[in-house]
C-alpha cells in the first residue's frame, strides 16, 4: 500500500492524501508537481526513475487505511538526477 507521504522532499511543501499535484516514483520518493516537472523533468533524482502523478485514496478508506505523517526532505534540495 502506497505511503502517501506528506510533502515534496525538495521544496518541502505540504502534498495532503487528496493533493493533485503529487508526484511519485516506483520507490515512492515524493515530489510536487513544480519540482517534478519544472526542476527535475519528470525524473526522481534519488533513483533515476519516472515521475508521475500519485494515485489518491477514498477519503473513506484513509480512516482505516492512512497516509503517511513521517516527512522525507532532502536539505540540499531538489539536485541532480541520479
Amino acid at each position: 500500500m502506497l505511503q502517501l507521504r506528506p510533502n515534496c522532499e525538495c521544496c518541502d511543501k505540504d502534498l495532503p492524501p487528496d493533493s493533485a499535484e503529487a508526484r511519485i516514483c516506483s520507490f515512492e520518493c515524493t515530489f510536487c508537481a513544480s519540482c517534478a516537472d519544472g526542476v527535475l523533468h519528470g525524473v526522481c533524482p534519488n533513483c533515476g526513475g519516472e515521475l508521475l502523478a500519485r494515485p489518491r485514496r477514498p477519503v473513506a478508506k484513509l480512516e482505516k487505511n492512512p497516509a503517511s505523517t513521517e516527512r522525507v526532505l532532502n536539505p540540499a534540495g531538489c539536485g541532480k538526477v541520479a
